[in-house]
């Protein structure tokens, strides 16, 4: 009974939390123009196939290690390998915090483009992108705009797609060579 209590209280810290972020200015990643790094938050309930967004290193010629991944799976096993790491709804803690450290390590570093895998309108997916520095970042429409600066129109399960439209925009801003 009160693990669900404290639940549902640390969720409305986490709103709290997430709409006190949002009504701050963003502030981008203090980094060159170009791609050198990618972080990618994938919504792994929606998108099992985490392993495609490594193929940005050969597409934008990055050096190994350059690629960042972390999965949201709504349930996960933490006894189950996960060749993607994974955060889920019970990493949540109070004022927002992700109490996960796969998750802490890939809040730790800074990326020059943050892909935002995912539709769904999740509080943790959310806190996981208003919380990495990034310079340019890139999602759905079906996620506030807010979260992103370039907003694709198309399918999640159509990587392909996804990937030449995204560079074809980063090639017309300059960030990549044509």
């Amino acid at each position: 009974m009160f693990k669900g209590i404290k639940d549902k209280l640390k969720y409305k810290s986490g709103v709290k939390f997430l709409k006190a972020a949002m009504e701050r200015p963003v502030v981008p990643a203090d980094r060159s123009h170009g791609i050198t790094s990618v972080g990618c938050i994938v919504d792994m309930d929606k998108f099992e196939n985490s392993d495609v967004f490594f193929q940005f290193q050969e597409e934008y010629a990055l050096r190994p290690n350059a690629v960042k991944i972390i999965g949201y799976k709504s349930y996960y096993d933490k006894n189950s390998p996960y060749a993607t790491p994974v955060f889920s709804d019970k990493d949540l803690g109070w004022n927002g915090a992700i109490e996960n450290s796969y998750a802490l390590e890939f809040l730790s570093r800074e990326y020059d483009l943050l892909v935002n895998y995912y539709k769904e309108d999740n509080l943790l997916m959310k806190l996981m992108s208003v919380n990495t520095k990034a310079r340019f970042r890139v999602g759905f429409s079906e996620v506030d705009s807010y979260f992103n600066d370039l907003i694709l129109e198309v399918p999640l399960n159509d990587f392909k797609v996804f990937k030449k439209e995204l560079k074809k925009y980063l090639s017309v801003l300059n960030e990549i060579g044509g």
